[in-house]
């Protein structure tokens, strides 16, 4: 455990230590980047504003990547059955992709209304590419061989994609969601900021408040619940693929 925590904890710690004495020593004024102290007093003092905007945005990412991920997957599978609906459909897959979010923002409250809805279609929206775009290929790059045996013994189509395709599939649709979860933690920000909660409403309100202790006490918590969904992940990919994939047995 502590060979784990050591090496990414020093870095951070030393970080932490230059930003405190360059602000205090002025080499950084302090109204572009406050001290490490004053974020964590800024978090104390706000606890409970910063508390129930954390749960908001938490539910909104939570929902917004649970959608993208079974939409991405379900969407991979019909794309992998045959290579005309790949070709018709698969371009509109990439426009999820390369339409920025901040763009569609107004378009999602426009649609949604401002609240919650709006908050999980962002999310949503920029997080369900890597999902389908990492399970479709792992579903198309099953072992020709392998697939020519079920095909020997009579399997069905739908044996052959859950007994074949998608096990082999398992260690890039997990690549997809460990990119979507940090995905959806951006799309809820942004979502929040056009469409009002959470924790992009708090940074927002700050921002024009001048309180960029703030601000950085609310990003410093977007960041926690990105990694608390990456190490989700991480901690689903150990346990599906310990016993037969390499990636899992260093």
């Amino acid at each position: 455990m502590i060979k784990r925590v050591l090496p990414p904890s020093i870095p951070l710690l030393a970080v932490i230590a230059l930003m405190e004495v360059a602000v205090r020593q002025g080499w950084v004024a302090s109204y572009l980047v406050p001290t490490p102290t004053a974020i964590l007093k800024a978090m104390v003092e706000s606890r409970v504003e910063l508390a129930e905007a954390f749960l908001k945005t938490s539910a909104g990412a939570l929902l917004g990547f649970a959608l993208s991920t079974v939409g991405g997957i379900s969407a991979a599978v019909l794309l992998s059955s045959s290579r005309t609906i790949q070709r018709s459909f698969y371009p509109y897959a990439v426009f999820f992709q390369t339409v920025p979010i901040i763009a569609m923002a107004p378009l999602l409250v426009i649609w949604f209304g401002y609240g919650m809805r709006t908050v999980v279609a962002s999310a949503f929206v920029v997080s369900i590419f890597p999902v389908i775009a990492n399970t479709l290929t792992g579903l198309l790059s099953t072992d020709p061989a392998l697939r020519d045996l079920f095909q020997l013994y009579g399997a069905s189509r739908r044996v052959t994609l859950f007994k074949l395709r998608f096990p082999a599939a398992l260690p890039q649709i997990l690549t997809g969601l460990r990119i979507a979860s940090g995905l959806a933690v951006i799309g809820a920000i942004v979502g929040e900021f056009i469409g009002g909660q959470g924790l992009g409403s708090v940074v927002d309100v700050a921002r024009t408040q001048q309180r960029v202790d703030k601000v950085f006490a609310a990003v410093l918590l977007a960041s926690v619940l990105g990694l608390a969904l990456f190490g989700l992940i991480n901690l689903i990919s150990a346990i599906t693929l310990r016993r037969w994939h390499a990636s899992e047995q260093s």
